[in-house]
């Protein structure tokens, strides 16, 4: 219970020490509050395009690897298809 009643002890303090030394008027700071968000909703606008273009690149730059690596793969199996099907071959006829 004390330190319910320190909290709130500490936070009128804090709203009244706020309000003694405040640089500007209730209403410049709503007006100051205002402003910022604008521009906070601006920027907020121009990140959210920015975040959407950047996604696009990296699943197009995923998509591009996941082929390539997917081509790799493919190439090596083929390749190591062949190899074992030939010794496979020669072990049958004795050669190796």
């Amino acid at each position: 219970m004390k330190f319910l009643w320190g909290i709130l002890a500490g936070f009128a303090l804090g709203v009244a020490v706020g309000l003694l030394l405040a640089p500007q008027s209730g209403e410049a700071t709503r007006a100051q509050l205002s402003e910022q968000g604008v521009v906070l909703r601006n920027r907020s606008g121009n990140l959210t395009g920015d975040l959407r273009s950047r996604a696009t690149e990296l699943s197009q730059e995923m998509r591009v690897r996941a082929n390539e690596a997917l081509e790799q793969g493919r190439e090596i199996y083929a390749r190591t298809k062949d190899d074992l099907a030939d010794r496979y071959s020669k072990a049958k006829s004795g050669d190796l």
